[in-house]
């Protein structure tokens, strides 16, 4: 297609505008991806990680779905650590330390060499769009130097950068993340197509040389021995081979906390400069010693940036405070006496939709094709951003095509549950996904995303062939060995029952099946190989699967069972132009609630605020009413 036209516009080559623009391409579509500046493609602005408690999940859900993040963050690995290895396997998360900059080389490569996708470096100040009403849609957008695009879809996916403002201390000034320019003129323009914005907030600590620490005092923090990728598509023996980079633990003080305490009022969080709110579960370190008064210390993370680099990231020290303040701070914590700052901590104020705008496909529901994603849908975090992005993506791709939309409900994933809280609910703070967060966390372990996403990546055309005949061969390994511990009997014996005993477990007194065995809670799969001469040998993840399934079959089994009963109520569709204000029996804040909302169905209209059981009782008898 000629400069000027494309089928899909993506705005912002951040998290999520790569995996909407990489999907839309890879089904097909000619898409263009717009960028303030081609050396902030796949930028890390904040923590230089990827994963985490519920964010790891979601980045399997990724790669589950053939998006790009998990293969690219395998790829620049510097340690990997498997969060709450001490809990259930529902609570596990991945979270590796990324190298920064080799995030962003490899994926502005994959971009440039994937097939009908074009990067751009342009500021998009403006939306084309005709019609009126419902009929409203989006033609294309404008550039900063007035260059017109036609586009018959569009993807908003600005991260940080509308209207941003850059605050430390008393000082503030219009900036993107990093230094970056911010986007002027697009804020004004959405909110003249009637679009509804927040203002909200984040931050990131200072970046400190690692030369200037003192790390012999502080607490080593290792990798873990054995990494298990992101990605199918990772060789898993060579990520096996890198040379991890350690981390280390710091913690605050009392002297810290005093020189907090005694600057608060030149805090712009306190004074009123800051008018964003911030994310709740990443607070600034003084927001945290005003919250948490009674805490003697904080824990910090000492985090490289790269393998090439002596910048060093400290998590959990995010600020705002005048940059002196920062320094005295700074040098109370022990190890850090010296420490030399290279970047300076900062907050950044932003724009953002109010997410209830959207439908569950993250499309507009009063602008056809015009969709969001990211941080601009008002979430924080890299791997929220990548996961609405992928799906933007795949909606809109398949509009254009005229395909039934991708939406994933809460029982299916994460990915899910996080878009569903945020059309559903809406946000009043950056909104973080967290494992406490989905009601079916049993069902939603990391280590089955793939049964539960594949099919929608391969139905999408995001899945190759090769990788789901290997996924359809791995669940038959898995089913085969769940069959043959259900089957298989092991007699007691005295050193089996001795085993059992130090294991704090009743000793056998007859024969018992091994799938029986294994329910219980001290015994693990690979204690019982001495008493298994016929155990096939098998990949780790078959056995991790197999296990997972048999331990936790009933529970799985009642969480099903709701899975299912939700699901009859998402069969009970709403119409679209129903007007909630007609219908007698519902409360006055139901019908204001739902007439913005516009649930698709009866169970998005139960997970509404302000929506109780009584109201959705009186939906029900609408539309039997109706049949």
């Amino acid at each position: 297609m000629t400069h000027g036209k494309t089928q899909v516009a993506v705005v912002g080559a951040g998290h999520a505008g790569i995996e909407a623009a990489l999907a839309t391409a890879r089904m097909g579509l000619d898409t263009v991806l717009f960028t303030m500046n081609l050396d902030a493609v796949g930028n890390m602005p904040c923590n230089p990680s990827i994963g985490g408690t519920g964010k790891g999940h979601l980045v399997f859900e990724i790669d589950a779905l053939g998006g790009e993040m998990g293969r690219s963050a395998d790829f620049v690995t510097l340690q990997s650590r498997t969060l709450n290895t001490g809990k259930g396997p529902a609570v596990r998360s991945k979270r590796i330390q990324a190298d920064r900059m080799a995030y962003r080389a490899k994926m502005k490569q994959v971009i440039e060499q994937t097939a009908n996708l074009r990067l751009v470096q342009a500021e998009i100040v403006s939306l084309l769009t005709e019609g009126e009403g419902d009929e409203r849609h989006v033609t294309g957008l404008v550039t900063s130097l007035g260059t017109p695009w036609q586009a018959e879809a569009v993807i908003l996916a600005t991260g940080t950068y509308l209207d941003s403002r850059v605050i430390v201390g008393e000082h503030a000034y219009a900036s993107g993340p990093d230094g970056m320019l911010p986007a002027k003129g697009l804020s004004e323009n959405l909110r003249e197509l009637g679009i509804t914005l927040m203002r909200f907030k984040t931050g990131t600590p200072a970046r400190i040389h690692k030369k200037s620490i003192d790390l012999s005092v502080l607490e080593r923090q290792d990798g873990e021995e054995v990494i298990t990728p992101y990605s199918f598509y990772t060789d898993k023996a060579a990520l096996n081979r890198i040379e991890q980079i350690p981390c280390h633990t710091a913690y605050t003080n009392e002297e810290t906390h005093r020189i907090i305490r005694e600057n608060l009022h030149r805090s712009p969080l306190y004074s009123g400069m800051i008018q964003g709110t911030g994310p709740r579960y990443c607070p600034s370190i003084e927001d945290k010693v005003v919250r948490f008064a009674e805490k003697e210390r904080h824990q910090l993370f000492v985090e490289p940036t790269g393998a090439d680099t002596d910048e060093m990231y400290l998590q959990g020290f995010s600020s705002s405070l005048p940059e002196d303040v920062q320094m005295a701070m700074l040098h109370s914590l022990k190890g850090f006496e010296k420490a030399q700052v290279m970047r300076t901590a900062y907050a950044i104020e932003y724009d953002c939709c109010d997410p209830t705008q959207l439908y569950a496909t993250l499309e507009f529901k009063a602008i056809g094709g015009l969709y969001g994603a990211g941080q601009f849908n008002g979430t924080s975090g890299y791997e929220e951003a990548a996961a609405q992005g992928l799906i933007a993506g795949i909606n809109a791709a398949k509009k254009l095509k005229g395909e039934a939309p991708l939406i994933l409900t809460r029982d299916s994933s994460y990915i899910g549950t996080l878009i569903d809280d945020l059309v559903t609910k809406g946000t009043n703070e950056p909104y973080r996904i967290m494992t406490s967060r989905s009601e079916y966390r049993l069902l939603l372990r990391q280590d089955n995303a793939e049964e539960r996403l594949i099919g929608y990546g391969r139905e999408a055309g995001l899945i190759s062939e090769e990788r789901y005949a290997a996924f359809l061969a791995r669940q038959e390994a898995i089913a085969t060995e769940i069959k043959r511990l259900n089957r298989t009997t092991v007699s007691p014996s005295e050193e089996l029952n001795a085993l059992l005993t130090e294991l704090g477990t009743a000793p056998l007194t007859s024969g018992m099946k091994l799938a029986d065995l294994l329910r219980r809670p001290q015994v693990a799969y690979g204690m019982l190989a001495p008493y298994d001469p016929e155990r096939p040998s098998l990949p780790d993840e078959v056995v991790y699967e197999a296990e997972v399934q048999i331990k936790y079959e009933g529970y799985i089994k009642r969480q099903l069972a709701e899975a299912a009963r939700m699901a009859k109520l998402a069969e009970k569709k709403l119409p679209k132009d129903l007007d909630y204000s007609s219908l007698e029996g519902l409360r006055l804040e139901a019908r204001q609630k739902l007439n913005k909302i516009k649930p698709a169905d009866i169970g998005q209209a139960s997970r509404i605020s302000g929506v109780s059981p009584a109201d959705v009782s009186v939906l029900l008898i609408y539309l039997k009413m109706g049949e």
